[in-house]
């Protein structure tokens, strides 16, 4: 929150310095001058005049929220309409799908871009690509600037005020920048770099495999125009995306596994490796704006709150929109993803289940060889799965939708069958899909320490003992039980809850089954102690610090995360 009277950060409703009421947000509206052809940033609770800041005349209500149309996409919409060149002079923005030229609404509607001859409409793009022109863009870009300087004024001293203030608040924190190579790290990492005057600071690139190559691009060209900061790639160097589709499937809109084991995986490995166990503070461009979900995202957040536990995270554009993000990219002329000049209004992975039919459409213009490989992908997947129209299955993107992991072989390993021991008390066998090797004993170290040398060696019994006080409270014991090829028999003793010490030792049982090196359980811990490599996942006994984080379903839900994405309909 933000106290408008001390010009200063709070975290409560009421200032700490003033006592007076702080303001979370200031609604804004979109309003459009028809004389200089700009949308104008008003806040809702502005009573002023309906005017505009720089000419005087009157504006109208237009939108909640707009990009800029650059000429790249505003030659694709003309071609589209078959009007190739016909708004060069004209004042283009765009809501999604949704365009506004000269202020009048021109939709594209879904049906439109489904039937869309891509072909046809390349070869125009060819034939007029020499005669678009960025003169009167850039002549609009200019007179909006102007028309909303004092809104960019305002908000750039927020964000500048609010990056300061968290590096004071945490003092003893590594200075971190996420930047993804989308306009919203990009413009984050410009206002951290300026409100800290510190080129050098670090920015890390998670780099998904998946990215445009205009992404790329971006980063090569960030890397060279600025020699001095620090810009590390996090990559998942083990895993290939499509070899992780053939097991498990492909992503889906709630079942984005790619995220963590693309991503948020190799960004911790590197966290992990460049500060150790020091505590960090990662600013990044998340948007309350962006979408339903992130809306209810704290501006600043740490533990359960936040994918990764070495980080204190904080967004500093937080409040902002989509055209805020424009304004200030342009008018300080900061360089981005040319993606945007193609129409994508996200840059992320190009193949997303969240990718809007609009989105699809600009893969197919202008990456027809992996949008074709991707779609071949998806409909020989639906025939594996039986899908009676594998075609209609993919184009109308119910593939999106799926969950769990119905008609996959994989979804066997997330199930944890056990049968209770009639001999001892406090006692389950567990089925296992493998023999027990040493990298089943490491998955227990979070419960205590692990001793081979207390257990009954005739047995290959191996012990927990609790960490306080040495005494033991696990039996491990690898076991013979009919119907099960191979198995574990795993007993509690000397502790209060032996239901609760059982269930988070089932969790490891089904990390042992179903692990497909995701790297989940390495975010979760906030000492480093995980690290899952060359198909080992293996926990540093010197370095856990038995939270149990690892095995507790408020941080790792399941505790595996396959089990969300594998569990089918019938478990």
């Amino acid at each position: 929150m933000w106290c408008a009277n001390c010009n200063k950060t709070s975290y409560s409703d009421v200032c700490e310095v003033c006592g007076g009421k702080t303001q979370q947000d200031t609604p804004i509206e979109l309003y459009w001058c028809d004389n200089c052809r700009v949308p104008i940033i008003r806040e809702v609770s502005d009573t002023s005049p309906m005017i505009c800041p720089s000419c005087g005349k009157t504006i109208r209500y237009l939108a909640k929220d707009l990009r800029p149309v650059f000429p790249e996409e505003r030659l694709l919409l003309e071609v589209v309409k078959g009007t190739p060149l016909a708004f060069i002079n004209s004042s283009v923005w765009a809501s999604g799908s949704r365009y506004y030229i000269d202020g009048k609404t021109a939709n594209l509607s879904i049906e439109t871009l489904k039937k869309i001859d891509v072909e046809k409409v390349v070869e125009i793009l060819s034939q007029y690509k020499d005669k678009n022109d960025y003169s009167f863009f850039n002549e609009n870009i200019k007179t909006f600037i102007d028309c909303n300087r004092e809104r960019l004024d305002s908000i750039k001293n927020e964000a500048t005020s609010f990056v300061v203030e968290q590096v004071k608040r945490f003092p003893n924190h590594k200075l971190v920048i996420s930047f993804s190579g989308g306009k919203d790290s990009t413009v984050v990492a410009d206002i951290v770099t300026r409100a800290l005057s510190d080129p050098s600071i670090v920015h890390i690139f998670g780099d998904t495999t998946l990215e445009f190559p205009t992404t790329y691009e971006y980063i090569s060209r960030f890397r060279k125009n600025n020699p001095m900061a620090i810009v590390k790639t996090a990559k998942n160097k083990e895993q290939d995306f499509y070899s992780v589709c053939d097991e498990i499937g492909p992503p889906a809109r709630m079942m984005r596994w790619c995220c963590t084991m693309f991503k948020t995986g190799p960004i911790t490995k590197v966290l992990n490796s460049m500060f150790k166990d020091s505590k960090i503070l990662t600013f990044y461009g998340i948007r309350k704006h962006e979408s339903a979900s992130r809306s209810k995202y704290d501006r600043v957040a740490n533990g359960a709150n936040v994918k990764i536990q070495k980080q204190t995270v904080a967004a500093p554009i937080f409040y902002w929109t989509d055209l805020e993000v424009w304004l200030y990219m342009l008018a300080e002329d900061v360089d981005f993803n040319d993606a945007y000049r193609l129409g994508y209004d996200r840059v992320g992975c190009w193949c997303c289940p969240n990718n809007t039919i609009r989105s699809q459409l600009l893969a197919k213009v202008y990456m027809p060889d992996r949008a074709k490989k991707w779609r071949e992908y998806l409909i020989d997947f639906a025939k594996r799965l039986g899908k009676p129209d594998p075609e209609v299955y993919v184009d109308d993107g119910f593939w999106k939708a799926r969950q769990g992991g119905n008609g996959l072989a994989a979804a066997e390993d997330v199930k944890i069958r056990y049968t209770n021991c009639t001999a001892e008390d406090h006692a389950k066998i567990y089925k296992l899909n493998k023999p027990i090797t040493d990298d089943f004993y490491y998955l227990f170290v979070p419960f205590g320490k692990v001793s081979k040398e207390l257990g009954r060696k005739l047995l290959h019994e191996v012990m927990v003992l609790d960490i306080r006080t040495n005494v033991p409270i696990m039996s491990i014991q690898p076991f013979t039980q009919n119907g099960y090829d191979y198995a574990v028999k795993i007993r509690t003793m000397n502790v209060a809850d032996h239901d609760a010490l059982q269930r988070m030792a089932s969790y490891q049982v089904r990390k042992y089954n179903a692990c497909r090196q995701c790297l989940k359980c390495e975010s979760v811990c906030p000492y480093g102690a995980i690290s899952i490599s060359l198909g080992t996942y293996k926990i540093d006994e010197n370095v856990c610090k038995h939270c149990k984080k690892c095995v507790t379903p408020k941080y790792l839900d399941g505790g595996c995360l396959m089990d969300r994405f594998l569990k089918s309909k019938e478990d």
